[in-house]
């Protein structure tokens, strides 16, 4: 941890404070997330379509406007997307918490996804612009602080929702009111070095401008296998330790040490994997490593497949406990290894123009995707239930690894992750003689 900290303060003022911020946001987010649904059905007596409506429309409105925010960010520059942002999310988790209407909850729950599409893509063209050529390093770093949220706010967000969930909403808008006066008060203005004046207000051209970017959507659509894969934490893999081990207490353990595994692995090995792979391989090269790693590890879930399960004992604990719990730990590691590269290979493949525009992009084609991949994941796990081959999800997902990693490493051997040539500029023409 002290080693952390000693990077982070190697960077400058505005990247450190991000990193933290990235943490507070993700304790923020989830310690209020995980236990949405339960106050929605419990709580308030919603229909479980109404539930799913809620909750849809969050998802919705932060994957369908991840490239407006993106957009705004490379025109308005980056830190007053950041700043309004969480302005957003603090009123809508405290609406959260405070009404009981239908028509209440679809609007904070818009307002919360909208937050996310507004300062998700600003952050990390904010990192990417701050880091220089250290971008990889930056994002390694950010990992860990972005994991560590996530670890940790489910956790406070246990205990302050055995008291009252209500109490849990207000927290985590107090956290997101103090984000954002330390946002206005201490980070530093930044936007892209590519926003002329006249090229800001050509939104729909820079648009097609991206759209026409062939390496650029080659590579985001290859990398679509990753999220899909590494949602698997939150929708197969439990899903499995619950069939096996059932809802009793084991079943929340083995849930427990799932996720820990998950975060625990990013927070103690992200640099040292940066640095390992960085010093022996191309982009390109790590990219395809942390894609077979990924998929790589659905192998002891198909293994896990072969063995009976055990209606109580030892047998049945460990069978619910440890493939899940090596799987996850093999995402954490693929993941480690691919996201520092993954985030400088957008920047590069933009060519250094409307970093923050590419990345909304991207990260609405991967949001489409992980929707999908999640939809057919599901019908997989249902399908392998019903004909009783319950191998068929890992080997789709093992599958889906080694087809994207095969992608990637074919754009990096015909050189399209490669930055793009700067584009030649007019010689001024010669004074007559």
């Amino acid at each position: 941890m002290k080693s952390v900290i000693t990077q982070t303060r190697s960077y400058q003022r505005g990247a450190q404070l991000l990193m933290v911020n990235q943490f507070t946001i993700n304790l923020g987010f989830y310690m209020l997330m995980p236990y949405l649904a339960s106050h929605l059905s419990a709580t308030l007596g919603l229909a479980g379509w109404l539930v799913g409506l809620v909750l849809g429309v969050r998802n919705f409105s932060q994957q369908g406007m991840f490239l407006v925010g993106g957009t705004l960010a490379d025109r308005f520059g980056y830190k007053p997307l950041i700043v309004a942002g969480c302005v957003l999310r603090t009123l809508g988790f405290a609406t959260l918490g405070l009404v009981d209407s239908v028509p209440a909850l679809l609007a904070a729950s818009a307002a919360t996804g909208l937050a996310g599409a507004l300062f998700n893509p600003a952050v990390r063209a904010y990192l990417a612009a701050d880091a220089g050529e250290r971008r990889v390093e930056a994002f390694a770093l950010f990992n860990i602080y972005y994991q560590a949220g996530i670890l940790l706010g489910p956790l406070v967000g246990m205990l302050l929702t055995d008291i009252d969930f209500r109490i849990t909403c207000l927290v985590s808008a107090a956290i997101f009111t103090l984000l954002s006066i330390v946002q206005i008060r201490a980070l530093p203005a930044r936007r892209g070095d590519d926003t002329e004046d006249g090229e800001r207000g050509k939104v729909l051209a820079q648009w097609r401008g991206i759209a026409s970017n062939r390496p650029f959507l080659l590579f985001s659509t290859a990398m679509i296998g990753s999220y899909v894969m590494m949602f698997q934490v939150y929708l197969a893999l439990p899903l499995e330790v619950r069939r096996v081990a059932g809802e009793g207490t084991f079943g929340t353990a083995a849930m427990a040490l799932l996720f820990a595994a998950s975060g625990l692995t990013t927070i103690l090995g992200q640099t040292r994997v940066t640095a390992w792979c960085k010093a022996r391989m191309a982009p390109g090269q790590a990219l395809t490593l942390g894609l077979l790693t990924m998929g790589a590890a659905f192998l002891p879930m198909l293994a896990a497949t072969a063995v009976p399960v055990p209606e109580r004992g030892a047998g049945m604990w460990l069978l619910a406990a440890v493939p899940p719990t090596l799987a996850a730990f093999l995402l954490a590691v693929g993941t480690m290894i691919a996201f520092p590269f993954e985030m400088d290979t957008i920047v590069r493949l933009s060519g250094d123009r409307l970093v923050a525009t590419h990345y909304g992009l991207y990260n609405t084609v991967c949001g489409v995707g992980i929707t999908l991949g999640n939809l057919l994941t599901g019908a997989a796990l249902d399908a392998a239930r019903a004909a009783g081959v319950s191998a068929l999800p890992w080997i789709a997902l093992f599958t889906l690894g080694l087809v994207c990693a095969a992608a990637l490493y074919g754009l990096h051997r015909t050189g399209r992750l490669a930055s793009p040539a700067p584009a030649a500029r007019p010689e001024p023409a010669a004074a007559s003689r």
